[in-house]
């Protein structure tokens, strides 16, 4: 087994790099079939498919072939699994358990989508059972969490990709943005402001019948066993074909039990572009301050009263003290996207613009060659799939790792404790935990309902 080397962000691999420049994509270590096949395309599996899951796997269809599905809802197994016969002429192998994955020698790596509260136990056994790991954001559920999964990555030796593609992909703007600062462009950090947007609370949501098809004990996994929840109305667009009020399908974000809300949703893509460019992926924030914010339900405690209904944050901000007493603002408030600001200007990013002077004095003072590859430690690569299957072939960490996502996701997690408590919290970036606030450091962890621990 290789030997594991962490790299933080400033570390990244440069052959790594190098080899994605090279247009080598479908390389593969191979280490679970016990080869080393470089001409050989990586085989992969994505375990949980709605939404986002057939979004990766249908982008990495190009670099790598899918031989197993897995997901608790037979609907979306079956459909997902057309649409990729439709792509590629070739159906995978369907399971409604992925541990039948798991068991498989043939799969190099697995793709994970479920929701939130299912990304650590797959992704630590699936990092034991030799494969490695590209699995969406936000990471984990709690702290614990990702400083479990930080010790099976090095105990392993595994590839460990977490989906924040904004690192990687939307026209290279956000690594476009931290070269700007890099440069000096907008002079001394003053003030970031992630805008993220708010949520919307629920009606009461009734116990209804489980729909046919879906296993919901297995749905809930690790999670406490509850009723099933839905009114009939279906949502439409992204996330549509699905009760717009229920606490399964895409409404799980809503619900603490299962994610972090808003705030660790698109909060884990801002914050994370936010932490990178204040240099602070290795430290993060000192204090939290949650100055304003809107529980849809009542708490006692930090935890919410009643369990027939959303209970995330609807609206908030949050003040994040950062290296350098820089304020980091997490707010619901505005565009979504980054603001930076500094001494001597201030620019607006997202997934659509980037924008102010100091993007526009570019036409006349362009950035240094090679800035945005500076920032990404090489040639930026075709996308985040194309990225972690050249991490598969260096064996090195890719451009997303587990460390600085941990890191930043800390500044999220922290911030919705703040906000179930009511309170300001003060950090210790070293020994991470909170100061001096034992109720506060209880929410560091959660126990996994019986039967569904991890299985080391």
């Amino acid at each position: 087994m290789s030997q594991y080397k962490h790299l933080n962000r400033r570390h990244f691999l440069k052959a790594t790099s190098t080899a994605i420049a090279a247009g080598v994509f479908t390389a593969t270590h191979s280490q679970s079939r016990g080869e080393d096949s470089p001409n050989e395309r990586p085989v992969f599996a994505t375990i949980g498919l709605r939404n986002q899951g057939w979004t990766i796997t249908d982008k990495s269809t190009k670099f790598a072939d899918f031989a197993a599905f897995a997901d608790v809802d037979d609907n979306v197994l079956g459909a997902i699994n057309e649409k990729l016969g439709k792509k590629t002429g070739k159906k995978a192998d369907a399971y409604s358990d992925y541990r039948k994955v798991l068991e498989r020698d043939d799969i190099d790596a697995v793709m994970i989508a479920t929701p939130d509260h299912w990304h650590t136990k797959i992704s630590v056994e699936a990092m034991l059972a030799g494969k490695d790991v590209y699995c969406e954001k936000p990471l984990t559920l709690t702290i614990a969490e990702g400083k479990l999964i930080e010790k099976v990555v090095k105990q392993t030796g595994r590839v460990f990709q977490v989906g924040t593609m904004q690192r990687t992909e939307n026209d290279q703007r956000f690594l476009k943005a931290i070269a700007l600062i890099r440069a000096g462009r907008i002079g001394e950090i003053r003030k970031v402001t992630c805008g993220i947007n708010g949520a919307t609370g629920s009606p009461f949501i009734p116990a209804v019948e489980v729909p046919q098809g879906l296993s919901w004990d297995v749905w809930l996994g690790p999670a406490p066993k509850v009723p099933y929840r839905a009114l009939p109305e279906i949502r439409q667009g992204y996330g549509g074909g699905v009760p717009l009020y229920t606490n399964c399908h895409y409404a799980w974000r809503n619900w603490y039990e299962y994610s972090g809300g808003q705030m660790n949703d698109w909060g884990a893509h801002h914050v994370d572009i936010a932490t990178w460019a204040l240099g602070a992926s290795d430290t993060g924030p000192s204090k939290i301050t949650p100055v304003s914010y809107s529980l849809p339900v009542e708490y006692k405690d930090g935890y919410p009263t009643v369990e027939d209904r959303y209970n995330s944050p609807t609206k908030f901000e949050i003040h994040a003290q950062m290296p350098g007493d820089i304020p980091l603002v997490i707010t619901s408030e505005g565009d979504n996207g980054i603001l930076f600001e500094g001494t001597e200007g201030r620019f607006f990013v997202n997934r659509g613009r980037l924008s102010g002077k100091p993007v526009e004095q570019l036409e006349s003072n362009p950035l240094p060659e090679g800035a945005v590859e500076d920032v990404y430690g090489g040639p930026v690569s075709e996308n985040h799939t194309a990225n972690f299957i050249a991490a598969m072939k260096s064996r090195k960490q890719p451009i997303s790792d587990v460390w600085t996502h941990n890191r930043m996701l800390e500044t999220c997690h922290l911030a919705n404790i703040s906000i179930r408590l009511g309170r300001e919290l003060n950090w210790d970036p070293e020994k991470r935990e909170i100061i001096g606030d034992e109720q506060a450091n209880s929410f560091l962890s959660r126990e996994s309902r019986k039967g569904y621990e991890i299985d080391m």
